[in-house]
């Protein structure tokens, strides 16, 4: 039998549910609103506190600064079980009251940092495989589809590089966007449906990419497996070297 805290899916809420839930053994922190239940579980929805929430985070900062970013990684993965994960993480960082990423041993660290360095590889990853297009209206445009909720940390790479140019990370899979209009950037939703108008002349340089692509190929030494573990095929949907003529 569980104790479920059923959470809305942001950092706030999920503090909260750690708060409340802090001295119940039998507690299961999630935010899928289909998780199958089990006999004699009990359901509850948890409501966001700002002062619960942050009651957390500062102890959590008081031992280790950087396990707020582990953490962050670890709510923006697709991991179904995400939150809980989290959660037991939290529980040995403050049963330590010290840095536990190196406690392997310990199945909950373990899993954390294991899931930690599976969204990091892929921040690093999107970094190099993202590819923009100009739209008709001087604005950059870059659709990607990531496993993991992962465009809030990209934003800044992107940044650094086009410092005064607009640009748009379209997250389709999440339908929502990071929006940059050269001196600042936010979130937003995306509606469906919306169409992306490119310049006349996107078509030429897409063709001088891939053009580009196939000269430095080699194909004497073609190693599709071996392409396939740097670049994943998930990626290529949105990369211009990747589509079809």
């Amino acid at each position: 039998m569980r104790n479920l805290y059923y959470v809305d899916g942001s950092p706030e809420c999920f503090f909260t549910a750690v708060f409340e839930a802090w001295k119940d053994e039998r507690a299961y922190l999630f935010s899928l609103p289909n998780l199958q239940t089990g006999l004699g579980d009990t359901w509850r929805d948890v409501l966001t506190d700002p002062i619960k929430a942050q009651r957390v985070v500062k102890k959590i900062l008081s031992i280790d600064t950087l396990s707020a970013y582990e953490l962050d990684c670890i709510l923006r993965s697709n991991h179904e079980e995400k939150e809980q994960i989290a959660f037991e993480y939290i529980r040995l960082l403050v049963k330590s009251n010290a840095p536990v990423r190196q406690q392997l041993s310990e199945p909950s660290a373990r899993r954390a940092i294991e899931l930690k360095q599976k969204v990091g590889a892929e921040t690093h990853n999107l970094k190099g495989f993202l590819r923009f297009q100009e739209t008709k209206n001087g604005v950059f445009y870059a659709p990607c589809a990531p496993d993991h909720d992962i465009v809030e940390l990209i934003m800044p790479h992107f940044i650094a590089r086009f410092k005064t140019v607009a640009f748009i990370i379209h997250d389709t899979k999440r339908r929502f966007a990071g929006v940059y209009n050269g001196k600042e950037w936010r979130l937003c939703a995306t509606p469906t449906g919306a169409e992306i108008y490119l310049t006349d002349q996107e078509d030429g340089f897409a063709r001088l990419w891939k053009k580009y692509y196939d000269c430095i190929a080699i194909p004497e030494r073609k190693n599709t497996r071996q392409m396939k573990s740097y670049m994943p095929v998930r990626y290529w949907k949105f990369m211009t070297e990747k589509q079809d003529p």
